[in-house]
């Protein structure tokens, strides 16, 4: 027979009596505040707040994020939660007492990292709790076991899982999220979160997608498209200027589908969200499919060319061949993606084109190969994300006779030199433009900001310049950024209608929650 700590709850529900407040009324009662720690902590000594404490709430959490947008938005969400509720967000792994893995299903490499994180975290003796893909397609792998889930769809219980994990329990939470059978986006959009960048709101418009990509394992997690209502997503928007973003991102595992299964479309958001975006900020659109931004192609070249919204856009190709791509069941063909590039590039001069090549697909020929390589070199493209090809467990491709492995590699290599031979930025030196700053790069000696095109321009490190939109003249090029230099007699716009949070700091709990001080004080009485 299990004891507690090992068994394995299908849903946290089993766990409370009918008196206690559900998950949504426990939530409720703390959206408008922002506890810093609970009162209970301050009260605490040290001695009694080791990290061994089974009181909920008092320990530390270090949590980690592989993979795309969607999924640092998760973990935004989640961070957010829980610092509401009391947890301290810390950024040392070694003196966190939980480790919360937020992980990525999409190539070998994430997820073994993810694997071998969970091993690291038990070495310590840390307690773990997993979330994102993996464990959403796989939650029965053998590393996972004992270990307690939060889905995809349930970011908005990790409180609830966290709380049972630090007792030493193991819940699962897998579930889907209807309302009258009808599949939802996810999680609540107005739940708090902590921004990995103040200046910066991840947005995901919808969850899923409405292909069958045969080397897809994230399909197996998200799921059908499930799109989130356009006035939720707008009030989103508004709520994030209110805190000072000056950038907003919209994600999802295809932009270009949104909508399809609640009677809209990509364009009609759009055109809402844009009628928000103060002067001086900017909207990135995310990646999209050609299959589903081909009818919308007029309306999406108006779009880019508003100048509140980048230019840019990430149209993955994956393959230049028909053959290769009817394996994979993109449900495209060649000309299709060229359609969308050639329109775009006529009817927004300048538009930055980000596309996806993987290499050594099952039944690729030296001829299928070939032809990438000639789409690159005819289109240059200045963002290309080249991926030797992995074949994921549970998925079609699998199973199909695979490319070996050093033609992989030779391939991968081959095309990567083909994307260095180039350097799409130099005719831009000597250049005016204006670029937004929203961060700080990798090296630190500079701040990040980006043109309208979406471009990549390193300016100084000057405090007075993040968050705002300055004017700069080019005089550096490299393969991947141009450096500016601010030019004299401008000044820093500010586009922001609010300071924006301190980093750390919790969204979407600005204002004291009158009915909870209420409520306490009838308990004083």
């Amino acid at each position: 027979m299990p004891s507690s700590c090992d068994s394995l709850m299908e849903d946290i529900e089993d766990m409370v009596s009918s008196s206690d407040p559900t998950p949504h009324e426990r939530q409720s009662a703390r959206k408008s505040i922002i506890p810093r720690s609970r009162k209970k902590k301050e009260l605490l000594s040290d001695e009694e707040l080791q990290a061994d404490s089974l009181i909920p709430g008092t320990q530390k959490i270090w949590m980690k994020t592989w993979g795309c947008s969607h999924n640092n938005s998760d973990g935004e969400y989640m961070a957010g939660q829980l610092a509401a509720s009391g947890y301290k967000m810390t950024d040392d792994p070694t003196e966190a007492d939980v480790w919360l893995l937020n992980s990525c299903t999409v190539k070998n490499p994430a997820e073994d990292h993810f694997r071998n994180s969970i091993k690291k975290a038990q070495d310590q003796e840390k307690k773990v709790v997993v979330a994102g893909c993996v464990p959403q397609a796989q939650p029965r792998m053998d590393y996972l076991k004992g270990l307690s889930i939060i889905g995809v769809q349930q970011i908005d219980r990790v409180v609830e899982v966290v709380d049972e994990a630090v007792k030493g329990h193991s819940v699962r939470l897998l579930g889907q999220k209807k309302d009258g059978g009808r599949r939802l986006g996810g999680a609540r959009l107005d739940l708090p979160k902590i921004r990995k960048n103040p200046l910066i709101e991840i947005i995901s418009i919808n969850t899923g997608c409405l292909n069958a990509c045969t080397y897809c394992k994230t399909k197996h997690a998200r799921g059908d498209l499930a799109s989130y209502p356009i006035e939720e997503l707008v009030e989103r928007a508004r709520q994030s200027f209110q805190e000072g973003v000056c950038e907003i991102w919209l994600t999802s595992e295809d932009t270009g589908a949104y909508g399809r299964d609640i009677g809209t479309d990509l364009p009609t958001l759009l055109w809402r969200l844009v009628e928000e975006i103060p002067e001086g900020a900017m909207l990135r659109l995310g990646m999209t499919n050609p299959p589903y931004i081909l009818e919308h192609l007029e309306e999406m070249a108006k779009i880019l060319n508003h100048p509140r919204v980048y230019a840019f856009l990430h149209v993955p190709v994956q393959s230049a061949s028909d053959s290769v791509l009817m394996d994979m069941k993109r449900e495209y063909c060649i000309d299709d993606f060229k359609r969308v590039v050639d329109f775009l590039k006529e009817r927004v001069p300048g538009v930055t084109i980000a596309t996806d090549i993987i290499c050594g697909f099952p039944g690729e020929t030296e001829e299928d190969f070939q032809a990438t390589i000639d789409l690159v070199k005819a289109y240059r493209f200045p963002s290309l994300f080249i991926n030797q090809f992995y074949p994921r467990p549970g998925t079609p491709a699998a199973r199909m006779e695979q490319v070996a492995a050093h033609v992989k590699k030779q391939r991968t290599k081959e095309l990567s030199q083909v994307f260095h031979s180039y350097n799409p930025y130099d005719h831009k030196v000597g250049e005016r433009q204006h670029v937004l700053v929203t961060e700080e790069s990798f090296d630190s000696q500079y701040y990040v900001a980006h043109n309208k095109y979406y471009e990549q321009v390193l300016v100084p490190k000057r405090v007075e310049f993040k968050g705002k939109m300055i004017v700069v003249d080019i005089y550096e090029a490299g393969k991947h950024f141009m450096k500016g230099k601010p030019v004299e007699d401008s000044k820093p716009f500010t586009p922001s209608i609010a300071m924006p949070l301190q980093k750390g700091e919790v969204s979407g709990l600005l204002q004291v929650n009158v009915s909870l001080s209420c409520w306490s004080l009838i308990m004083v009485l």
